[in-house]
């Protein structure tokens, strides 16, 4: 599935040369969109000309329904594109002085780039400007470091937020941007005296089209979990059948005691067996949840180590099937699950269960009392790696990169 890696398919050089080529195109239909004048940009803020809006609108939603469309069609895994993380208060900030640069300037960064190479002096000027702001930025954010990384909420869309069906959220905004073209034409007749008659009649027609394929994309509906592992797992499926996930109870403490790799816990067990027993600052996650990573808040590019655990291993396996599809990285499953944990590292104070036949994995020791983390084997003494003897390291962390949106 879609997306592709360039860089895997054409190489460095011929990467670069599709992202050159697309940054040309987009320059192109900037300025023939005639976003390279400061003053045509400038009168959607009087009413007078709202080319802006609806050019960037139509890009906006032409991108959102045909990227939908083509997930809901199986041809793109839309958890693989980059969406902006949200930082909502100094997003709001920002979005606010640079509104108030865009009404004065009558630019915004990436028009301002087309008005200089179009030789105007007022887009040089503004570029000149710009490029101070960014050194002035980036010599005084230590000093408001902790307001620019604060409202974190991860990868947050519409459809996440409200908790409502992508296609529902695809078909909504479609009819909202419609709503606000017409909106736009009658402000355009009032204020700036366009003559709506002589506007072409295809641009109805054309909205018809994307509204009839936004509702395409909501009949279709977004591939589950499960379907993406039908066509995405079987690439995956020989880190499971050679076991090169399943980490052995001496790493699992090990990685307990570094504090350099962010380890992260997470136990798909019941609630009832999480409150009898688990491991230190182990999370409990609902299936849920683990179907919406980006409810947990967890930022892939923070280059954690998560392990998921479960009494054995089925559980536990199940969800990194979940989460992986999610294209979460570095996610591991503690081999034999707190069965094994246990009775490495409580041999004598935990009783052997005469297991049931049951569907699943169960707990296979009896507690006195919901101790939860309070038991000694849910934070093991260091010292006891020793003993274990040596172990094949699986935890390969994948550095990943953080990258950045920006606007037109």
């Amino acid at each position: 599935m879609a997306p592709f890696q360039l860089q895997s398919l054409l190489g460095y050089w011929g990467m670069m040369a599709v992202y050159f080529a697309l940054g040309l195109g987009f320059g192109i239909a900037l300025e023939l969109s005639g976003f390279g004048k400061s003053t045509k940009l400038a009168a959607q803020f009087y009413f007078k000309e709202l080319t802006v809006l609806k050019v960037m609108f139509t890009a906006i939603i032409t991108a959102m329904v045909l990227i939908f469309l083509a997930a809901s069609l199986g041809l793109l895994d839309y958890s693989k594109l980059y969406v902006n993380p949200t930082y909502l208060w100094p997003g709001i900030v920002g979005g606010l002085i640079m509104g108030a640069g865009f009404i004065i300037g009558g630019f915004c960064p990436g028009t301002s780039l087309v008005g200089m190479a179009t030789f105007k002096l007022d887009g040089l000027f503004f570029v000149l400007g710009g490029l101070f702001g960014i050194f002035m930025f980036g010599e005084t954010v230590s000093l408001f470091d902790g307001y620019w990384h604060s409202s974190f909420f991860g990868r947050v869309t519409l459809f996440d937020f409200f908790g409502i069906p992508a296609g529902a959220v695809v078909v909504g905004v479609v009819l909202m941007a419609v709503g606000m073209f017409w909106g736009g034409e009658q402000l355009e007749r009032i204020f700036g005296g366009r003559d709506l008659k002589r506007e072409p009649k295809w641009r109805y027609g054309a909205a018809a089209g994307l509204l009839l394929l936004a509702l395409v994309t909501a009949f279709t509906g977004q591939p589950t979990l499960e379907k993406k592992w039908q066509i995405a797992g079987p690439e995956k499926q020989p880190l499971l059948d050679q076991r090169a996930i399943y980490i052995e109870p001496a790493e699992m403490l090990s990685l307990m005691h570094d504090d350099t790799r962010g380890l992260v816990i997470w136990d798909v067990r019941p609630e009832r067996d999480y409150n009898l027993f688990h491991l230190k600052t182990a999370q409990r996650m609902e299936e849920s949840t683990l179907r919406n990573i980006t409810a947990t808040g967890i930022d892939p590019t923070a280059n954690q180590v998560i392990v998921i655990t479960g009494n054995d291993e089925a559980a536990a396996t199940h969800a990194w099937k979940l989460v992986t599809m999610q294209e979460i990285p570095n996610v591991y499953i503690l081999g034999g699950g707190l069965n094994r944990w246990l009775a490495t590292f409580d041999p004598a104070g935990a009783a052997s269960v005469t297991r049931q036949e049951e569907p699943g994995d169960r707990l296979d020791h009896a507690f006195s009392a919901a101790l939860g983390a309070r038991h000694p084997a849910a934070f093991p003494d260091e010292k006891l790696l020793r003993s274990l003897g040596e172990f094949t390291p699986k935890v390969k962390v994948t550095k990943v990169v953080k990258r950045q949106g920006g606007c037109g």
